[in-house]
C-alpha cells in the first residue's frame, strides 16, 4: 500500500490540516508553542551530483526508529526556511506528528555556493534524490517512507522528482506550478539564449541570474505528463487568492494524477503565501 503523509496525523480532517496552514502563518501561534514541541534540529551537509548541498535535519525526539521522513523544496529564490520562515515552522509540528523533515537550500540560494545560473529542473531533481538518499542512511529513518513536498516551484521539484525516483511515497505541494513560463518574458529569454543567463529581478531579494538551461527545461517539459508519471499520491494545496499560481491547478493536478489517493483543498481567502506576509499580528 502506498503511503501517505497525512497518514500520521490521526483523526484530524485534511481540511482541519489546511486550516492550521493558515492559522500558524496567522499569527495564531506564538514562536514560544514550536519550542514546546518534541523536535531536534541539525544542520546538515550531503553531496548531489559535484556540488555540496546544505539543509536543515528534523527530527521528532520521542522516536528514534522506523520514523517516516520529508524532503522539503522551497520556491524560487527563497531558501530552506522558506517566506516568513513557513517551512521552519513547519517541520517542528511535522516532528509532533511523528515525521522527520530535511529542507534544504536548492541551488543559488541559502548557503548553496553554486551561482543560481546553474538551477534547473535537472539540478532541482538531482538535490531531491540526495536527500532523500541522506536520509535513507539514517537510522532513525524508516527508508521506506520518505515523502517530498514543495512550495510554488519547489512544488513543481517535487513532482519532477517524485516522477523521477519511484521510492518518493507520497508529495505535498503548496501552490505548486504546473507552468513556469510567467517567471520570464522574451527579452529575458532572448537574453538568456544569448549570455547563458538572465537577470531576474523579484523586487524581494537581490538579482538572480535566471539559466537558459532553465527556460530550456521548463519550454521543453510537460509537467501534465509529469505528473501522470508520479505514482505516489498527491496532496495539493492552493490558495483561493493566489494570483502567482492558478488555485485551480491543484485540481488539475489531483484529476490526472495516477494514484487514487490524490487529492487537493482550495484554502479560502489565502494567497500564494497563505498570509505569511500580509497579517499584521503575523510573527516570524
Amino acid at each position: 500500500m502506498a503511503w501517505n503523509i497525512t497518514d500520521r496525523i490521526t483523526d484530524v480532517a485534511s481540511d482541519k490540516i489546511a486550516d492550521g496552514i493558515v492559522s500558524k502563518y496567522q499569527g495564531k501561534v506564538i514562536s514560544s508553542y514550536y519550542a514546546s514541541l518534541p523536535f531536534s534540529e541539525v544542520p546538515v551537509s550531503f553531496e548531489a551530483n559535484d556540488r555540496t548541498v546544505y539543509g536543515t535535519l528534523c527530527l521528532p525526539t520521542e522516536m528514534k526508529t522506523d520514523v517516516p521522513a520529508v524532503v522539503m523544496l522551497h520556491g524560487t529564490g527563497s531558501a530552506r526556511d522558506e517566506a516568513g520562515d513557513g517551512f521552519k515552522y513547519c517541520a517542528p509540528l511535522l516532528a509532533s506528528c511523528g515525521i522527520a523533515s530535511l529542507r534544504i537550500d536548492l541551488i543559488g540560494c541559502g548557503e548553496s555556493k553554486v551561482d543560481y545560473q546553474y538551477y534547473n529542473y535537472t539540478t532541482a531533481t538531482e538535490d531531491a534524490v540526495a536527500a532523500k538518499d541522506y536520509l535513507k542512511g539514517l537510522k532513525e529513518i524508516d527508508g521506506n517512507r520518505i515523502g517530498v513536498m514543495g512550495w510554488s516551484q519547489g512544488g513543481t521539484d517535487a513532482l519532477l522528482a517524485a516522477a523521477a525516483d519511484k521510492e518518493f511515497k507520497s508529495v505535498c505541494l503548496w501552490a505548486g506550478a504546473l507552468d513556469m513560463q510567467m517567471m520570464y518574458t522574451p527579452e529575458m529569454r532572448a537574453e538568456a539564449k544569448k549570455n547563458g543567463f538572465a537577470v531576474m529581478d523579484l523586487g524581494w531579494r537581490s538579482p538572480l541570474n535566471l539559466g537558459w538551461k532553465w527556460i530550456e527545461e521548463v519550454e521543453g517539459t510537460d509537467m501534465r505528463a509529469v505528473v501522470k508519471k508520479v505514482s505516489a499520491p498527491i496532496f495539493a494545496i492552493n490558495g483561493e487568492n493566489d494570483d502567482v499560481v492558478d488555485p485551480a491547478s491543484g485540481n488539475e493536478i489531483a484529476r490526472i494524477a495516477s494514484n487514487s489517493l490524490s487529492t487537493y483543498i482550495v484554502i479560502p481567502g489565502a494567497d500564494h503565501t497563505f498570509g505569511v506576509f500580509t497579517d499584521p499580528d503575523f510573527n516570524a
